[in-house]
C-alpha cells in the first residue's frame, strides 16, 4: 500500500499497544514502525532495475525480519525511555505488529510480498485491493487523527482508534467478498464463451473495489476483461493478446531475465522493440486504459536489450496516461456501469 496508509495503520497499531501509557508517542512510534519496511527503497540508487524489483518487499517485509528486528528495537526504545512505564515486551510487540501488519496489508495488493524471505522469494499476493484506495485510508486517517486530540486516559481515544482499525478491516474484508463475486462472473463468462484457460488473476482497478479486471492465461496468450459490480448485465468482452514468448529466445538463460519473468509469475507478453530490443509487459497490473475501447499501455513495461559486452540491460518504460478531468469522469462513469 501507499506510504500514508502504512503510516496510519502503524500509528493505530502503536496506539492499540501502548496508547494508554505513551499517548501520542505511541502513535508516533507506531507510524515509524509502519514506515521502516519501506525504507528498502533507499538502496535503489545502488541497484539495477531487476535488483530493485527483487529486493523491494523482501528482507524488510519478511516475517523473519519482524521476529528478529522487533526485540532489538524494543530493547533500544526501552533503554531510551527509561522513565516511562513501558516494558521491553510492549515495545517489542509494537514493532512486531507494526512490521507484520505492514507486510500483510502489502500482500493484499498486486505486487506481492516476500513474506517467507530468505527461505522463499515468492511474492505472496491476494490481489484484493489497489495500492491506493481512499475508501480504506481516508476514514481510517480521520479517526486516528481525531483520537490523537484526546487525553491518553480518555476512553473516547481508544474507541476512535479501534473504530479506525475496525472500519478499515471491514473494508478489507469487503474487498475479499467483492473479489469472490466478480470471480464467479469472470469464470461463468469464460465458460459461456468457451475460453480455455489454466489460471487467472483478478484485481480491482485503481482506487476502488467495485470495478475489477481479469487476466486469464490461455494456451498461447492471455484473455483480458473488465466487470463492475454496477454493470447492468454480466456480459464481458474478452480481448486476447498472444504471449509471443519466442521473442525471448535470444535472451533466455540470463539470470536477471529469468528472475524478471519469475516476478511476473508467468503473466507476461513480449513485443519487439527498437534496435533488437524487446518489451516485456507485466500483465499482473494490466493496462491503465484497458477498460476503454481504445485500449491503452501496460502499467509496467520493461525494455530489454543486449549491450556491446554481451550483457543484458533493463529499463522500465513509463506508460502513465494523462489524468485530467475528462479522464476521471470517463473512469467514474465506467465504475458506475456506463
Amino acid at each position: 500500500m501507499d506510504s500514508l496508509t502504512q503510516i496510519v495503520l502503524g500509528a493505530a497499531v502503536g496506539e492499540a499497544v501502548a496508547g494508554k501509557k505513551l499517548g501520542n508517542r505511541a502513535l508516533l512510534w507506531g507510524a515509524i514502525a509502519g514506515t521502516i519496511p519501506d525504507l528498502d527503497v533507499l538502496l535503489n540508487p545502488w541497484l539495477d532495475t531487476v535488483q530493485q524489483l527483487t529486493f523491494h518487499r523482501s528482507l524488510t517485509h519478511s516475517l523473519l525480519f519482524a521476529v528478529l528486528a522487533s526485540p532489538i528495537l524494543g530493547w533500544l526504545l526501552r533503554k531510551y525511555y527509561k522513565s516511562l512505564p513501558v516494558t521491553w515486551q510492549s515495545w517489542t510487540l509494537l514493532f512486531f505488529l507494526g512490521f507484520t501488519t505492514h507486510a500483510l496489508l502489502d500482500s493484499c495488493t498486486t505486487w506481492g510480498t516476500q513474506l517467507f524471505w530468505p527461505f522463499s522469494n515468492y511474492g505472496v499476493a491476494f490481489y484484493n485491493i489497489f495500492v491506493v484506495d481512499p475508501l480504506y485510508t481516508v476514514p481510517f486517517l480521520i479517526l486516528v487523527i481525531t483520537a490523537s486530540f484526546y487525553n491518553r486516559a480518555d476512553a473516547r481515544r481508544q474507541y476512535l482508534n479501534y473504530a479506525g482499525l475496525g472500519i478499515s478491516s471491514a473494508y478489507l474484508l469487503w474487498s475479499f467478498v467483492a473479489k469472490s463475486i466478480v470471480n464467479d462472473v469472470f469464470e461463468q463468462e469464460m465458460k459461456q464463451q468457451s475460453i480455455d484457460y489454466t489460471s487467472y488473476i483478478s484485481k480491482p482497478t485503481p482506487m476502488n473495489t467495485v470495478f475489477w479486471s481479469v487476466t486469464a492465461k490461455g494456451k498461447d496468450g492471455f484473455y483480458n476483461g473488465f466487470y463492475s459490480l454496477l454493470d447492468e448485465n454480466k456480459r464481458i468482452t474478452y480481448d486476447f493478446e498472444p504471449q509471443q514468448g519466442e521473442l525471448l529466445a535470444p535472451f533466455r538463460g540470463h539470470a536477471k531475465l529469468e528472475r524478471l519473468l519469475e516476478l511476473t509469475k508467468g503473466y507476461y507478453t513480449v513485443e519487439e522493440g527498437e534496435n533488437g530490443s524487446i518489451l516485456i509487459n507485466d500483465l499482473r497490473f494490466g493496462k491503465f486504459d484497458g477498460w476503454r475501447d481504445s485500449g491503452g499501455g501496460y502499467v509496467f513495461v520493461y525494455k530489454v536489450w543486449m549491450n556491446q559486452n554481451g550483457e543484458l540491460e533493463f529499463e522500465e518504460i513509463n506508460n502513465r496516461p494523462k489524468v485530467d478531468k475528462a479522464y476521471l469522469l470517463a473512469y467514474w462513469n465506467r465504475i458506475k456501469g456506463d
